[in-house]
C-alpha cells in the first residue's frame, strides 16, 4: 500500500514548566507519605503552598523546608478535620496565611483501618465520615465560596481504588471513600463552571504505617500491569487533572489495572 500523504496527529496537551505560577494550593495531610509528594509537584510547578497537617508538626516542618528550596512560599496548618468548624475554618486561615484566595484543594486527608458491618460502632461510623467525606464537602465549599461567583479554581479528591468496590472488612472505611467518589461528581456539576473537581483512585502506593490497622496491599499477582503505582506517578497524574481543562468530575485510577 502506498501512502500519499502524511496525516497529523493532534498534538498532546502538556503543561509547560510552572504552569501553576501564580496560584495557591492547600493539601490536606500534605506533611508526609502522599500528601507530601503531591505538595512536592506543586510547588515544583510555581504554586505556594499551604500544607496542612494534624498531629505530624515536625514532618510538616520539614516537608515545608524542602517546598521553599523551589522558591515557593509556604505556610503551615494545624487542624482536626473532624471538627467541622476547624475544617471550615482552614481556607480562612491559609487566606490569611497568605494574602490571597486558595484555588487549588487537594484533598489528601483521610483516616483508615478495618472493621466489619457487626463490629463497627456508630462513633467509629462517624468518624470515618467526618474526615472522609464531611471535612473535603466542607473545604471545598469554603473555598468556592472565599472565590466568589467569578473565581475559578480545582479540586483533587484522593481516593482509594478498592474502596470503590464493597469490602466486608473495611466497612465504614469503604462507605466513607464510595461516598467521596459521589461527592466528587456532585461537586463537579454544583460547582462548574468556574470549579472542576476531579479525583485520583489509588491502588498500593504505601501501605499505612504500622499500627493503623491490619492492612491487606493487594497481591501484585491480581494487577494485570503487575506492579503497583509509584508516588511520583500519582503526582503526575494530579498535574494531568490540573492542565486539562476539558476534565470534571472524572475518576483516573491508578490501580495497575486492579479494576478490570
Amino acid at each position: 500500500m502506498v501512502v500519499d500523504r502524511i496525516v497529523e496527529m493532534p498534538r498532546r496537551i502538556l503543561p509547560e514548566r510552572g504552569f501553576l505560577n501564580g496560584r495557591l494550593a492547600l493539601v490536606t495531610g500534605g506533611a508526609r507519605r502522599i500528601g507530601r509528594q503531591l505538595a512536592q509537584a506543586l510547588a515544583e510547578q510555581g504554586a505556594d503552598i499551604v500544607l496542612h497537617h494534624n498531629r505530624s508538626a515536625r514532618e510538616a516542618s520539614e516537608t515545608a523546608e524542602e517546598l521553599r528550596g523551589h522558591g515557593v512560599r509556604v505556610a503551615l496548618l494545624a487542624a482536626h478535620l473532624g471538627d467541622p468548624f476547624q475544617a471550615e475554618d482552614l481556607i480562612h486561615r491559609a487566606i490569611d496565611s497568605m494574602g490571597r484566595p486558595v484555588d487549588i484543594l487537594v484533598n489528601n486527608a483521610a483516616i483508615y483501618c478495618p472493621g466489619t458491618a457487626r463490629d463497627t460502632s456508630v462513633r467509629s461510623w462517624t468518624e470515618f465520615q467526618n474526615v472522609n467525606l464531611r471535612a473535603p464537602w466542607l473545604l471545598a465549599r469554603t473555598m468556592a465560596e472565599t472565590l466568589g461567583p467569578t473565581g475559578s479554581g480545582d479540586v483533587i479528591n484522593l481516593n482509594d481504588a478498592a474502596a470503590l468496590h464493597p469490602r466486608a472488612d473495611h466497612f465504614a472505611y469503604t462507605m466513607s471513600k464510595w461516598s467521596l467518589h459521589g461527592l466528587t461528581r456532585n461537586l463537579a456539576m454544583a460547582l462548574a463552571p468556574n470549579i472542576r473537581v476531579n479525583e485520583l483512585a489509588l491502588g498500593s502506593v504505601m501501605p499505612p504505617d504500622p499500627g493503623t490497622g491490619d492492612y491487606q496491599h493487594t497481591p501484585r499477582e491480581n494487577i494485570p500491569l503487575d506492579r503497583f503505582p509509584r508516588p511520583e506517578e500519582v503526582a503526575a497524574a494530579m498535574l494531568h487533572l490540573l492542565a486539562n481543562a476539558s476534565l470534571t468530575g472524572q475518576t483516573l485510577r491508578l490501580d495497575g489495572g486492579e479494576n478490570l
